[in-house]
């Protein structure tokens, strides 16, 4: 045992670094083994489920759309899979989160894509709203600002709109690797917050690419959403939204309760490895119960949106059909 200055003692195991995945296996009792197992059939049951869906669509769907909907439906699936990897070995969650943040960056933008989609494409889109306006005082960016004028939609809005989700993909995966690297060479500690530590200014830089991704996926829901419903496109989104919460918000407060050892040692858990393994339990149970949900809403096939002369008497009604009808007879998943 050590003592500081303060004269509290602190056992030495919740200062080193995070156990080796021989030091978590050798030392699980009975509920550990237990818990762990049941967590692991977790994610392997949600990387199973996400597998079928993936041959599901790929049968049923045409090009593009079916690669846009893979990649929104494995959210879930792969961050409930680097999740059960981090759980199993420690000292792999800066790679694991890594893979995590990397992929969900990309699902964003792919949102953004299969709104415009579900219209039919870019021109589809574009025909359907021509003339119109959009609304862009929403979140997170200008919710506020209600005196922000609506725009016109145009060709040159949605490739804005798109650059601005898909600069977030590239830029939160470059620095997801600056940090890696910094990190293999001793120079990066997300828990060190002095000026001069390179964390204290990558996490920023990452949240403001964050908000400014998200702004453009909100914008292209609030206006069309009520042309998408009869898709459960509504749901759709919260499922994103609730992705989104949960990898995020969930983690940076769970990490932050570690840094203030508000979350106790536990040895050979330091107080951030506890809170980065509570992190990644919670994160296999809840993506593996949003991974159930998401095949229940993706895997139904949806009636064809009506035309724009039939949006009044048809926006609230959708046709459910069964997985054995062909999906020809129907416009959208």
């Amino acid at each position: 045992m050590m003592e500081d200055e303060h004269n509290v003692t602190v056992d030495p195991a919740c200062l080193q670094e995070p156990p080796l995945a021989i030091d978590v296996v050798t030392g699980l009792g009975v509920f550990g083994t237990v818990l762990f197992s049941m967590l692991t059939l977790m994610s392997v049951m949600s990387l199973l489920l996400y597998l079928e869906q993936c041959a599901y669509i790929y049968r049923k769907l045409p090009y593009p759309k079916k690669t846009t909907l893979m990649w929104v439906n494995g959210a879930a699936p792969a961050i409930a899979t680097m999740s059960c990897f981090g759980m199993w070995m420690p000292r792999a969650v800066i790679f694991t989160d890594m893979v995590s943040n990397s992929y969900f960056a990309v699902v964003v933008y792919k949102v953004l894509v299969l709104l415009i989609e579900e219209f039919g494409g870019t021109d589809a889109f574009l025909k359907r709203y021509s003339g119109e306006t959009f609304k862009i005082s929403v979140g997170p960016c200008c919710c506020c600002c209600l005196c922000l004028p609506r725009v016109p939609l145009t060709r040159r809005l949605i490739f804005w709109m798109k650059a601005g989700t898909l600069q977030y993909a590239i830029l939160k995966t470059a620095m997801s690797i600056l940090s890696i690297i910094l990190w293999t060479n001793g120079n990066f500690d997300p828990s060190d917050m002095d000026v001069t530590s390179p964390s204290i200014w990558i996490n920023p830089i990452v949240g403001v690419l964050t908000i400014t991704s998200l702004w453009p996926v909100a914008i292209m829901f609030m206006n069309t959403n009520n042309k998408l419903r009869s898709v459960r496109m509504v749901q759709k989104y919260a499922l994103y939204q609730l992705v989104l919460v949960l990898s995020q918000l969930q983690t940076s407060i769970i990490n932050i309760l570690a840094l203030n050892g508000t979350i106790a040692c536990s040895p050979p858990y330091s107080s951030q490895a506890r809170g980065a393994m509570l992190s990644q339990q919670m994160m296999i149970c809840e993506m593996f119960i949003i991974t159930v949900v998401t095949r229940f809403l993706y895997r139904r096939t949806y009636a064809p949106l009506p035309l724009d002369g039939q949006e009044d008497n048809q926006q609230n009604h959708h046709v459910c059909l069964q997985d054995t009808k062909p999906y020809q007879e129907a416009g959208d998943i």
